[in-house]
């Protein structure tokens, strides 16, 4: 594409940006409104099918809907047609998003391992944006590090929301789904065998990122994307620290617990994830560590045959048996090697049944239900129905002079659709003649809330408790929906209010510094206290803390003691000899210190 070129009578074509096997980005600038975008042009192949416009359209505005500092914003999409020179008309997808300045977080990766912190902050970002993303209904289904960007004020912005879902819904050539099967290295095990997918899906992929940014490589690698996707399906992955010894045990655990083969076994949203993730970085390990890390593979045909082992174990008996017996033996020992051939035989014929039994490439199954009529229900009688049926419901609400509140109008997609399981159902609930604006509850008391609640027209809904650093005891932290925005009169918001605590995590082996800024951004005092009774290390780790791990009130003060033997200790004068004793302690303990200090282990200490 030639430079200076305007896409949809609206946006100037700059330098292209980025370039995958799905799409280039271009930098762009939207005359309108002045301002600087990325345009991201799919490849004409993606085009030829309407069920693909249609899909795309529907996806870009689900991620349009989606505000949060971590998720790269959407703010246009479509189609546009160029006219070759030979006079030929291309039709190309394009979608508009927010410029991001800063790099890919698979080219930050590819020049070594990170730094457990940035490893720490960049995992943090992106399970925030998941979290935030599932709660909207909105399942991502292609998380990498190429779809992670980090900016250059250091922050993690999550692209491409919903176009996975629009390509593999859609798509019905090898050439359309090569993009998907290329990131293959981080598909879920459900992915790879072509079922439905949901948001633990999600925290799968992210556990192979966390994965590659702990080890420097991905836990499955192979010649092809179905052999990667085999090993997805019923190989075990090594633990991190086999690869990369300064991942801790708690990080190892985490890890494997993010990629368990079955979603049961999973995290089960990344709010839990991204909280073991950061007490493991604080050297505290979940609960489960001892199971996760000692997790078996899940078989495609039941329990894993071990037939190399049974051929050790025989030769093993053999030679025993010859050690004992030199003579020759009534029964050849050869069976032992037919009987270990014959396994190791049946589990090739079995994976090549499997592998015979794959979805061709290109063709990505999935179940699909046909989508009711829900026009006419109540909204809670539509929900359920939808729900029902292994869908989501998104629930939006417009005002109507003829049309019962709560009564559902219109529906997208249409009664009698043919939809995967998993997709979003949106429908439009009557708000009755005219909606009114939820107030900002923010600061205010339950009870006050309620009042305002109840002079808007609105009624109290579920009431629930959450920590915070600032606002205090009984006040409201935020709504859902949130002040400002519409609502149908007499429909319930949602309220959080603040306990009045914050959570602090253990900072027993953690630096001083680093547990005063935790401490100081819970909005905590601290209190520092020197040992002047141990011998001090570099970045003077914590020894003792005077308030346990786990919830404190705002305000309160975090006594943190670490090792300063740095200040001289008086001497006792009653005996010499035993001065003399003392001085040589000392002299040891200093000669023992030298070269000594933390490891640059990822969480633990030495």
């Amino acid at each position: 594409m030639q430079a200076q070129r305007t896409l949809a009578d609206r946006y100037l074509i700059g330098r292209r940006i980025g370039r995958g096997g799905m799409a280039e980005v271009y930098a762009a600038t939207d005359q309108r409104l002045g301002r600087r975008v990325a345009a991201k042009l799919l490849h004409t192949n993606l085009s030829t099918e309407p069920a693909f416009r249609k899909r795309f359209r529907q996806e870009a505005q689900a991620a349009a809907r989606m505000t949060h500092p971590t998720i790269v914003r959407v703010f246009d999409a479509g189609e546009d047609t160029f006219v070759r020179d030979d006079g030929y008309e291309l039709v190309v997808p394009y979608i508009v998003m927010e410029f991001i300045d800063g790099n890919q977080l698979g080219d930050i990766m590819s020049e070594g391992i990170l730094p457990p912190d940035k490893i720490e902050k960049y995992m943090t970002g992106l399970l925030t944006s998941l979290e935030y993303s599932h709660r909207a209904g909105v399942v991502h289904r292609d998380i990498k590090p190429a779809n992670i960007m980090i900016t250059t004020s250091d922050e993690v912005k999550v692209t491409d929301f919903g176009i996975a879902r629009a390509i593999s819904d859609t798509a019905g050539t090898i050439a359309q789904t090569t993009a998907i099967l290329g990131t293959a290295s981080y598909f879920s095990p459900e992915q790879a065998r072509g079922e439905t997918v949901d948001g633990r899906s999600d925290l799968y992929s992210a556990g192979v990122v966390l994965y590659e940014m702990l080890t420097g490589r991905v836990p499955f690698q192979g010649d092809s994307a179905v052999a990667v996707a085999y090993q997805h399906v019923t190989e075990p992955p090594r633990r991190p620290s086999e690869i990369n010894p300064q991942v801790s045990q708690a990080l190892d655990a985490v890890a494997l617990k993010a990629l368990a083969k079955r979603r049961e076994d999973r995290y089960q949203t990344a709010a839990e994830f991204r909280a073991d993730l950061i007490n493991a970085f604080r050297g505290v390990s979940p609960s489960y560590a001892s199971d996760t890390v000692e997790e078996t593979p899940t078989e495609l045909f039941g329990p894993g045959p071990t037939a190399v082992d049974a051929t050790e174990s025989a030769l093993q008996s053999m030679s025993t048996e010859d050690d004992r017996a030199p003579q020759v033996q009534r029964r050849p020992p050869a069976m032992w090697i037919w009987g270990a051939t014959g396994l190791v035989l049946a589990v090739i014929i079995g994976v090549l049944i499997w592998v015979m039994l794959l979805p061709k490439e290109g063709q990505l199954p999935s179940a699909s239900v046909s989508m009711p009529d829900v026009v006419g229900m109540q909204k809670d009688e539509a929900v359920t129905t939808i729900e029902d049926l292994g869908l989501v419901a998104n629930v939006e609400t417009s005002p109507s002079d003829d049309v019962e509140i709560d009564e559902v109008m219109s529906q997208s997609p249409p009664a009698e659709s043919s939809i995967p399981h998993g997709d979003t159902v949106t429908i439009t609930v009557s708000a009755g003649p005219s909606s009114v604006t939820v107030p900002n509850l923010n600061t205010l008391t339950q009870e006050a809330a309620i009042k305002a609640l109840e002079n808007a027209g609105l009624t109290l809904g579920s009431v629930y408790s959450e920590d915070s650093p600032s606002q205090p005891a009984e006040q409201i932290i935020r709504s859902e929906p949130s002040g400002g925005s519409a609502a149908a009169p007499g429909s319930a918001v949602d309220i959080y209010v603040s306990t009045g605590q914050v959570t602090i995590p253990n900072f027993i082996g953690e630096n001083l510094e680093d547990a005063e800024d935790i401490v100081g951004s819970l909005g905590l005092r601290v209190e520092r206290q020197p040992d002047y009774s141990c011998v001090a290390e570099d970045g003077w780790p914590i020894t003792q803390q005077s308030v346990q791990p786990g919830k404190v009130d705002q305000g309160s003060t975090v006594g943190l003691t670490y090792c300063d033997g740095t200040t001289e200790v008086p001497l006792p004068t009653t005996d010499n000899s035993n001065s003399n004793s003392d001085a040589n302690d000392n002299e040891n303990a200093d000669e023992d210190d030298d070269g000594g200090g933390i490891e640059g282990g990822f969480g633990g200490r030495r």
